[in-house]
């Protein structure tokens, strides 16, 4: 369920998205591959990257196994 307009743009929720992102890009990976890495809908994880999503701390497991990280490191990318 995407974040309701009074959240959106979060900067913390933009700062994740903006680090998922980067990771992904490095590794030269589409949306919707890493998505069906993660087991997450592709328009869902599409959110998640823009910061449009307040990301469940399973399904931001499940992503940051996608992308080979821990949560604490993806989230010390993202200086949160």
């Amino acid at each position: 369920m995407p974040v309701a307009e009074k959240h959106r743009r979060n900067p913390s929720l933009v700062a994740l998205g903006r680090a998922i992102r980067a990771v992904r890009e490095s590794q030269r990976v589409s949306q919707e591959d890493m998505a069906h890495r993660a087991d997450v809908d592709r328009a869902y994880y599409g959110r998640v990257e823009r910061g449009d999503n307040n990301v469940a701390v399973l399904t931001l497991a499940k992503i940051a196994k996608a992308l080979g990280l821990s949560v604490a490191k993806l989230m010390m990318k993202a200086k949160l």
